[in-house]
């Protein structure tokens, strides 16, 4: 190994700039021109999610080491005027030498002691193996074809992005080097929440973690000893904070550079510094939402739109629906700090689903929601009575459309022709249609509550469940056909139909106008399963 590609200077990250171009940098430059990166420009979910946390935790320990200690007023003067450069730059010169990619000793975010262990020294893999959109071993990937026999060259910036991502994200299972198995890294199978500014600068002071009692001891990867083969045979460990958190070092990986330029063909891999979990702590960046036992972490789910998740996300101080993530708390206190209570603070939801060592799909989604559904309970559940109706409205279409497909079939009241029924709507446009229908109207809700207009968001939301359940109705009316048994079973069950349209209009069963319900007293979300069955 040698010591070649330094993160302090060497281009790596890439950036989208207020002139909406996009290029790598180091991280000198990258704090240097903090004010002008709108954002981060990685396309990958995990290793954009990575990509934040490695710049928090370098964030917040610079601070910390200059500081001391500081309060919102303070995050919100850096979230004004920016954070302190030289502050910054001091830090990562102080630890130049931890920043080198191909270090002999401490390369960075890696285990040198590899090179030297007797079980891998000799025992390579591709890159491949922490590149998690590409098949490895066993890991079929639809759009990739990537032979572990033949690992093709890719760049060391790309290589230690994907490494973050990997180190974030792994899931638990086999590993069979140093030890048979190990713990998941920090992120797995979660949809992790990232509340994001007008620029990088303020996206950092909105995601930065407190000073506590443990800050002290609360070291990055790059700060603390390098990892020795004992040490990654040793117990998992609880995290002593954010900072080791989002840089501990899942796995054991050592990055084998070739040819002048440091590109990267193979590496050497091992079980790394495994993770305990810890109920008290959280990882802060997770939120969790009520499942049939409790609390779950917010994951993707096949076929499930992230946005109907969206109370997870919500401030619920009794935890009775959800716990949202740490992270979405920080910025709703800086929100308050700057007087920015009423504004649209944009949330950056991404990560990797898995199902214990199989991975299943990634996916990044934003959202705009008003600074105040994050830190004040009421307006949270008001939002939260909104999306209730949603699902419960969806509950009621789903069982009436059953009951519909059901009537076109041979002994339609039978348990079995139910299930077939069933199949058949979940299988088809009914729930992909009224959930499409809803979103687009999510913008016009959010700002109505944004300006406290809580009346005309009641109203414009019932007025959108009603379009999407017809919508939704004559989607499934048209797969049925236009035999005259399909036409039949949609008129024998059309009523059922109309007196949702009429509860949803707030209209009696003669038609007059009905009272308006408080939204204490609307539509309650429907408790979910662990493990959800989507079309």
């Amino acid at each position: 190994m040698s010591t070649c590609f330094n993160l302090l200077d060497e281009p790596w990250i890439p950036v989208r700039l207020t002139s909406d171009a996009v290029e790598d940098v180091g991280l000198l430059a990258l704090f240097d021109r903090l004010g002008e990166i709108t954002a981060l420009a990685e396309t990958s979910p995990p290793s954009l999610v990575a990509l934040h946390r490695l710049l928090l935790a370098v964030t917040n320990r610079a601070l910390f080491m200059a500081l001391g200690t500081w309060r919102d007023k303070d995050r919100a003067q850096w979230y004004r005027d920016g954070l302190p450069v030289d502050v910054m730059r001091d830090y990562l010169e102080k630890w130049r030498e931890r920043f080198w990619l191909f270090h002999p000793e401490v390369p960075f975010m890696q285990v040198a002691a590899l090179a030297h262990c007797e079980e891998t020294r000799s025992k390579t893999k591709p890159w491949t193996q922490i590149a998690l959109d590409r098949a490895s071993g066993n890991t079929p990937v639809l759009f990739d074809h990537s032979v572990d026999g033949a690992p093709s060259v890719i760049e060391a910036a790309l290589a230690l992005r994907y490494l973050l991502g990997f180190l974030q994200f792994t899931p638990g299972g086999l590993v069979k080097v140093i030890r048979g198995a190990d713990k998941a890294g920090a992120l797995a199978n979660t949809a992790a929440a990232v509340p994001m500014g007008g620029n990088l600068c303020q996206t950092l002071c909105l995601g930065l973690h407190g000073i506590d009692g443990r800050s002290e001891n609360d070291l990055p990867a790059w700060e603390q000893p390098a990892p020795s083969v004992l040490d990654l045979s040793a117990d998992a460990r609880l995290a002593t904070g954010p900072n080791d958190r989002y840089t501990r070092l899942s796995r054991a990986v050592l990055l084998e550079p070739e040819g002048p330029r440091c590109a990267v063909r193979v590496i050497r891999f091992a079980a790394g510094l495994a993770l305990e979990d810890d109920a008290q702590a959280p990882d802060p960046m997770a939120s969790y939402r009520m499942g049939t036992n409790g609390l779950v972490r917010l994951s993707f789910s096949e076929g499930r739109a992230l946005w109907r998740d969206l109370p997870s996300l919500l401030a619920d101080p009794l935890g009775k629906h959800a716990s949202p993530a740490a992270v979405l708390g920080w910025a709703a206190n800086l929100q308050r700090a700057v007087g920015n209570r009423r504004a649209h603070l944009p949330v950056l939801v991404a990560g990797l689903a898995s199902d214990q060592a199989k991975l299943l799909r990634w996916r990044s989604e934003r959202f705009a929601l008003p600074a105040i559904v994050l830190s004040e309970p009421d307006s949270a559940q008001f939002l939260r009575t909104l999306l209730g109706q949603a699902e419960e409205s969806f509950h009621r279409l789903r069982g009436m459309a059953v009951d519909m497909v059901a009537e076109t079939l041979a002994d339609p009241g039978n348990k079995d022709t139910r299930s077939r029924a069933r199949i058949t709507v979940d299988c088809g446009p009914c729930e992909a249609t009224f959930f499409s229908a809803a979103e687009r109207a999510l913008p016009d809700l959010m700002s109505h509550i944004r300006e406290d207009a809580l009346d005309e968001a009641d109203a414009v939301w019932r007025q959108v469940l009603l379009a999407a359940s017809l919508s939704a109705w004559d989607a499934v009316s048209r797969s049925m056909g236009t035999s005259s048994v399909a036409l039949r079973a949609e008129a024998l069950h059309r009523w059922k139909l109309d007196r949702l349209l009429r509860e949803l209009r707030n209209e009696t069963s003669d038609g007059s106008a009905g009272p308006v319900p408080s939204s204490s007293s609307s539509f309650q979300t429907q408790p979910k399963p662990d493990q959800e069955v989507h079309s």
